[in-house]
């Protein structure tokens, strides 16, 4: 079976403080409907104003990501839409009392325990996944940075970092499926190096740091006096200097806790995307500008999917996979009620077939004298009867088989068809198919424009005698 999108139960809160505005914040996370996607909403502003969580919503990438819309900002997002992703929730409203979201203990966990605390709801409509079917590339030579998908039947994410560092070198991390997401990558918690503790301070970032919300790393000799003066412009407690290493009095989680919460970034960068993707991400030295611009990349690919007819490059005078005597041999149906003149194509997953609509049609006769039109139900039936075709081709003898309508739905016609168009229809499998079941959606173009849309379960039924 397809998929379903997810939202959560009912609403929850949390509350703690901005990492770099060091306000206090509270954030709640409520249910939404289906297809309302991931949005914020400043519930501290006059009107409530919405924010939406898209890749060209992105205005700030320095050490957060920022998004603006209206000119009404929320930052620091990425921990909320990374637990967000990881746990497959695709509509949540998320409001939120300040301009950033609350930092925590600098990972995703407690956003990520605090969602599956009030239940993951599975609502109606089906999950839409963007599939990777080219390489999508984003790279920075010059940095070293690259990032790149390629095609996979599941979603993975491997992800290299460098800085070059005598603590932190090279690490990597790996997520194979987001189901090792709660236990594997959700608790990695942010990191600093100690250098540049002070010129954040300068240029009016992290004033809600500490050594509870972030790993503080030292990869070269400092004195106790250096390490005091961070804690006095913090307003933060002393600590004892490190000659190298973490300056925390912490253990880190995982070995490579550093490269995971680079993941675990990138996952919630990549949610700006705005679909679930299907794929593999290969990442080497990721970071919030980069991710964006590779999230952006990987929708401008999706909305140019989107836009493009999935027959438009079908070539109509090539020799069918099954040409009318053929068809002949697989359905039952004859004139004047079988639809279909060729199957074009046929995969494991998806079928192509078509029908030229001609004036000598029966139905036209009556469907309607002045201003001929096909039926909408027939356009549904040949659309059935190449699905039909697609599920008896996979029984040996296809011949001694029915097909009967289950159920039909989501059906919606979007333009008429007349004498003289040239219909095709593509059917795609939903879900395997069991005991003769077939879940299919289906579409019909004339050109490339759609006509109808919908989504068809059928059997095959063996004939009786």
């Amino acid at each position: 079976m397809a998929e379903k999108q997810k939202t959560i139960q009912s609403a929850v809160s949390l509350s703690g403080i901005g990492l770099h505005t060091g306000v206090n914040v509270t954030v709640t996370f409520k249910p939404a409907e289906e297809n309302f996607g991931r949005c914020f909403q400043r519930i501290d502003l006059p009107n409530k104003p919405f924010i939406h969580a898209l890749a060209e919503n992105v205005v700030d990438t320095s050490r957060s990501t920022v998004l603006e819309e209206n000119g009404i900002r929320v930052g620091t997002v990425e921990h909320i839409l990374s637990a967000c992703y990881g746990l497959g929730i695709d509509n949540l409203l998320i409001e939120i009392d300040a301009q950033e979201s609350p930092i925590l203990d600098g990972s995703a966990r407690y956003f990520a325990e605090a969602l599956l605390k009030t239940g993951i709801l599975e609502q109606k409509a089906d999950k839409e996944f963007f599939i990777i079917k080219n390489n999508i590339q984003y790279s920075d030579e010059d940095k070293g940075i690259s990032l790149m998908t390629f095609p996979d039947d599941n979603f993975s994410m491997n992800v290299m970092i460098d800085y070059r560092s005598s603590v932190l070198g090279n690490q990597y991390a790996v997520m194979l499926s987001l189901d090792e997401y709660i236990e594997q990558i959700a608790p990695s918690k942010t990191f600093v190096f100690l250098r540049e503790l002070e010129l954040l301070l300068k240029n009016n970032l992290v004033k809600g740091g500490s050594l509870d919300n972030a790993l503080v790393i030292i990869d070269r000799q400092v004195s106790q006096e250096e390490v005091d003066h961070l804690a006095d412009l913090f307003n933060k407690p002393r600590v004892q200097a490190k000659t190298q290493g973490i300056l925390n009095d912490y253990d880190l989680i995982f070995p490579n806790e550093p490269a995971r919460h680079k993941l675990l970034d990138l996952l919630g960068d990549l949610a700006l995307v705005g679909m679930p993707i299907k794929g593999k991400i290969l990442a080497m030295r990721p970071g919030h500008a980069a991710n964006v611009e590779f999230a952006k990349r990987i929708r401008q690919a999706m909305m140019e999917r989107k836009s493009q007819s999935p027959v438009k490059d079908i070539d109509l005078t090539a020799p069918p996979f099954l040409d009318i005597n053929q068809i002949r041999k697989i359905l039952p149906h004859r004139f004047p009620f079988l639809l279909v003149d060729k199957i074009i194509s046929r995969t494991e997953t998806e079928i192509i077939g078509m029908k030229n609509v001609t004036y000598n049609e029966a139905f036209f006769v009556g469907h309607f004298p002045d201003e001929p039109v096909m039926p909408g139900v027939l356009t549904i039936e040949a659309m059935a009867q190449v699905g039909g075709i697609f599920v008896l081709c996979t029984v040996p003898d296809p011949e001694a088989y029915n097909t009967y309508f289950i159920k039909i739905d989501k059906v919606k016609f979007k333009r008429k068809v007349i004498p003289g168009d040239t219909l095709i229809f593509k059917l795609e499998l939903l879900s395997p198919i069991r005991r003769g079941m077939v879940h299919m959606s289906g579409m019909a173009f004339v050109g490339e424009q759609l006509a109808v849309e919908g989504e068809f379960m059928a059997q095959i039924s063996k004939k009786t005698k």
